[in-house]
């Protein structure tokens, strides 16, 4: 969760039914992202964890949402996980809870109920409505990236640890570019155009995703779990000046 928004990733093979709630949603102030099988569900993930998850339980693909579920809390003990079921039968909520779901709802469903199910898990799991901490105010020559501070005279990197981290070339003008296009979704090829260096003279097609993996690792508390350097999915990155 950054800034406050509660991000939710819905895996729904219906695209109506996809559509319908994340429409829903985004306009409860919800950051949505959506997939329609396992296979995106997992890429997803991997590329930036939810704060909760909306798992339809019939998905193609031979793989269902009880497998997901169960993956996903092995990964996370804290996101909000919430089945999503056309079967009303109490076998299948109990094989969802022992999955390790926190809810399930039946379809069809009412939007409110939706709605107040998944504050109810983020309720519970503590990620919502927590007040940010007020940021300490740091001189003109220093600016905050994520749970690091970057000096801009020096390239020094007080990363997330704690610890004085001399950058290389190409890092130090990767970061720049993102403080300077706050909050804008960045090509991967135009920022391995501006960012080439000596230091790292690499061109080919996962330069930048291995550069943002280890500027992460820095920048980021939780780098699994990445939220001041995000993933846009068919883009780029994008870099969120209010995730701490």
């Amino acid at each position: 969760m950054s800034g406050g928004t509660t991000s939710l990733l819905v895996v729904e093979d219906d695209p109506f039914q996809r559509e319908a709630v994340c429409s829903y949603l985004s306009g409860q102030g919800f950051a949505m992202e959506a997939v329609e099988d396992g296979a995106g569900f997992r890429a997803a993930v991997a590329a930036a964890m939810p704060d909760a998850a909306l798992v339809d339980v019939g998905l193609p693909g031979g793989e269902d949402g009880f497998a997901l579920a169960r993956w996903l809390r092995g990964l996370s003990p804290t996101v909000g996980i919430i089945m999503l079921t056309a079967a009303g039968d109490l076998v299948d909520r109990v094989v969802g809870l022992e999955s390790g779901a926190d809810d399930y709802v039946t379809k069809p469903f009412e939007p409110r109920e939706l709605l107040a199910r998944i504050r109810a898990v983020m309720r519970r799991s503590g990620t919502e409505g927590k007040p940010a901490a007020p940021a300490e105010t740091l001189p003109a020559h220093r600016a905050r990236f994520g749970a690091a501070v970057l000096d801009l005279r020096t390239g020094v990197l007080r990363t997330a640890e704690g610890k004085d981290d001399q950058l290389t070339e190409s890092e130090f003008a990767l970061l720049k570019l993102f403080l300077d296009n706050p909050n804008r979704a960045l090509h991967r090829d135009w920022l391995l155009e501006r960012t080439a260096g000596d230091d790292e003279p690499e061109a080919f097609d996962r330069a930048m995703d291995l550069r943002i993996m280890r500027l992460r690792r820095k920048v980021e508390r939780y780098p699994a779990r990445p939220m001041a350097l995000r993933t846009v999915r068919g883009v780029g990155y994008l870099f969120d000046p209010d995730a701490g």
